[in-house]
């Protein structure tokens, strides 16, 4: 897809792969729309900041119909990034954070992609990027939920390509390991390191496929860290 001048929805945009994103596009030429329950630290002429919760149906409603007024335009890229990742045995977990992380991780997908697709489908061009992780393909001790909406993110992809790919539209998932962002603040005995991947290094990764030729389309992308504990010790 040829991206300058058209325009991108980012979610979860306040920092990490959301936010090193935006700023790629940016340099593409894109005109994008970050939504999210914090405001980036960023300022651009081409880039517009919309308060959004997609857990909530309304809040994401709000914010597409803010997003085609602001810009005037619809909407050629959608990466569906937002999401949160609570550890816990399943018989300890509360239902509570169980719900947070479907709301956020599987519903918020559901809601945002909804929108976009009709005018995509009337352009007959369009893609949509969502962020899944390993944990969408295996399962992780003391991280069931998590794993979970992962992996129906998976499934959705999957299932959704094949209703659009006739479009035109390309739906693309990636699943990314070990990331250097906050996602592990509050889980005990992971640490953040500089073995981790780089928030740009998947921005680069979406970039790669939104920039494909239109008929060539990159369904599942795996990427991980080369080396995730380091060098070896000599």
């Amino acid at each position: 897809m040829e991206l300058e001048g058209k325009i991108a929805v980012v979610t979860g945009v306040s920092r990490g792969i959301g936010l090193a994103t935006v700023k790629l596009l940016l340099e593409k030429g894109m005109r994008v729309v970050g939504w999210g329950r914090t405001a980036p630290e960023l300022q651009h002429d081409r880039f517009i900041y919309i308060p959004c919760d997609v857990r909530s149906m309304e809040e994401v409603q709000h914010a597409y119909a803010s997003t085609l007024q602001q810009t005037n335009g619809h909407v050629a890229v959608l990466v569906n990034n937002a999401g949160l990742g609570i550890a816990g045995k399943m018989d300890e977990m509360s239902p509570q954070d169980w719900h947070t992380m479907f709301e956020t991780n599987v519903n918020g997908v559901f809601y945002c992609t909804r929108l976009v697709l009709p005018d995509m489908k009337e352009a007959e061009e369009g893609h949509v990027i969502n962020i899944s992780s390993i944990a969408g393909t295996t399962g992780i001790e003391q991280m069931s939920g998590y794993c979970g909406t992962k992996h129906a993110v998976r499934g959705i992809s999957h299932s959704l390509y094949k209703e659009v790919r006739d479009y035109g539209i390309k739906v693309t998932c990636i699943y990314p390991g070990s990331v250097k962002t906050n996602f592990f603040d509050h889980m005990e005995g992971v640490t953040v390191s500089e073995n981790m991947m780089r928030p740009e290094d998947i921005a680069s990764t979406i970039l790669h496929a939104l920039e494909s030729h239109p008929n060539y389309h990159h369904v599942d992308i795996e990427v991980r860290p080369l080396m995730p504990k380091g060098k070896r010790q000599k």
